[in-house]
């Protein structure tokens, strides 16, 4: 490119430019002329070109310092790695589970009542719904009528043997009677026979006194069978008694259990909250038709639940029970922090598990990263102040720097993990009922005792339900 007039006078290093030539006429002279003038043109632009200039030291210098930073940035990462990241094992594969417990009934029945929703907060023991008790209360009614009867057969059968053992002694006595008749007719007889050869004694007397000495021996006969059979009456009749009071009477135990049977099945018409929690997926409604086992509803313990982290295996060398570990929920973010410790680590893996197990011997097999469920438990107070859901997201961070505990829990549990006493109540109530009968029909004719005497025509455990 030839310099301009412009780029001359701003640069004095550069030559000023040669004047044009006039214009020529056209012919080969012209053609001459202008190729002379192309080649001078030229020449003076590449004359007038400038050096190429050298690169500056100064990159040079800001690319070193570039690769050190580099290299220094390295050397921290792996500081930083070697002392905090090598530490600690990190998984996002976590998710909150708790004990999501299902109500379900332990009897048939149409349900009248339901007294709690989805997302109601309950307590133990509180009545979740109640299935209608009529037939339950006309069942109880027989059954309190049964034991009672029961109760005053055993009482007669103690009372049988009493009188029998009395009827012994009359028998015993007529049979001492007799034996002494006999024991006359016989020395009777005896003094007679030998005066008949001498005519002292008559054959009509003699004959007489043979007929007195049968007549004995059959009253004997007929005393002894009568004392044998009030014995072994005696004794028929101890043998349902004998060994037993009236109230552990197996006649009275039969009663008494169907009358518990009974009764607990009233106090099953009403479904208690067996523990504390947030009632979820409810799924009955007014006037249907349950049958016993059959789901109703759930009641979800927020108060006790717990993370399970799927880690990969290859993380699972330096997990130890016990070891603390951090955690993020998704709902709360990074700035709310969980606290927590490793309960335990699976028994195999999530795969192994599976409704469809994987079959790796068949087939072409590609290896797939495994991953096994390490179970994180919170701290209540934490969980107290933000409450999780189960399900939620988590990520967990687990401190491996103390690497000497057990993989496996090594003592068994010795508590339960679980339990409730809120089933217990009705038992009680129950057997306090069947005590009260029993005792109201040993005492004798009348009623139950002062204060426990049920409106006629009501179970008396009509108004003591859970």
């Amino acid at each position: 490119m030839s310099a301009t007039p412009t780029d001359a006078a701003a640069d004095p290093a550069l030559p000023s430019p040669a004047p044009l030539a006039p214009a020529a006429s056209p012919g080969p002279s012209s053609a001459t002329s202008a190729t002379s003038a192309t080649a001078m043109t030229s020449t003076s632009t590449s004359t007038s070109a400038p050096a190429p200039v050298a690169r500056p030291a100064s990159r040079r210098h800001a690319l070193g310092l570039l690769a050190l930073l580099l290299l220094l940035a390295g050397a921290a990462y792996a500081v930083y790695w070697s002392t905090v990241l090598n530490h600690f094992e990190h998984t996002d594969n976590a998710y909150v589970q708790g004990n999501v417990v299902q109500i379900t009934p332990q009897i048939a029945g149409t349900v009248v009542a339901i007294h709690f929703d989805e997302t109601d907060r309950v307590k133990a023991g509180q009545p979740l719904l109640r299935l209608d008790s009529a037939d339950a209360e006309v069942a109880l009614l027989q059954a309190q009528a049964q034991l009672a009867q029961a109760v005053r057969e055993v009482r007669t059968l103690y009372a049988n043997n009493d009188t029998l053992s009395a009827q012994i002694a009359p028998r015993e006595a007529d049979l001492a009677r007799t034996q002494t008749e006999l024991a006359r007719a016989q020395d009777d007889l005896a003094r007679r026979a030998p005066l008949v050869a001498s005519g002292a004694v008559s054959q009509e007397d003699l004959a007489h006194a043979s007929s007195q000495l049968a007549s004995a021996q059959v009253a004997v006969r007929g005393a002894q069978a009568a004392v044998l059979a009030a014995r072994q009456q005696l004794t028929a009749g101890q043998a349902m008694t004998d060994g037993t009071s009236a109230a552990q009477h197996p006649s009275v135990l039969r009663a008494a259990a169907r009358l518990r049977e009974v009764a607990l099945a009233l106090h099953r018409a009403e479904l208690p909250a067996p523990l504390a929690g947030v009632v979820a997926k409810r799924a009955v409604q007014i006037g249907q038709r349950v049958q016993a086992g059959q789901p109703l509803m759930t009641v979800v313990a927020l108060d006790a639940l717990w993370v399970d982290a799927n880690f990969k295996e290859g993380q699972l060398g330096r997990l130890r029970v016990g070891q603390p570990a951090t955690l993020v929920a998704d709902v709360y973010g990074a700035r709310t922090e969980f606290h927590g410790k490793v309960a335990g680590l699976g028994a195999g893996t999530g795969a192994a598990f599976a409704l469809l197990p994987a079959q790796n011997a068949t087939g072409n097999w590609i290896k797939v990263v495994q991953r096994v469920p390490v179970r994180i438990s919170l701290d209540a107070a934490e969980l107290a102040a933000h409450p999780l859901r189960v399900g939620l997201s988590m990520e967990v961070q687990i401190d491996i720097r103390d690497s000497h505990g057990q993989t496996l829990v090594a003592a068994p549990r010795t508590t339960p993990v679980a339990q409730t006493a809120v089933f217990d109540g009705a038992w009680r109530e129950t057997e306090e009922q069947v005590q009260r009968i029993i005792r109201a029909n040993l005492a004798g004719p009348g009623t139950l005792p002062p204060g426990q005497a049920s409106p006629p025509g009501k179970p008396a455990a009509t108004g003591s339900r859970p």
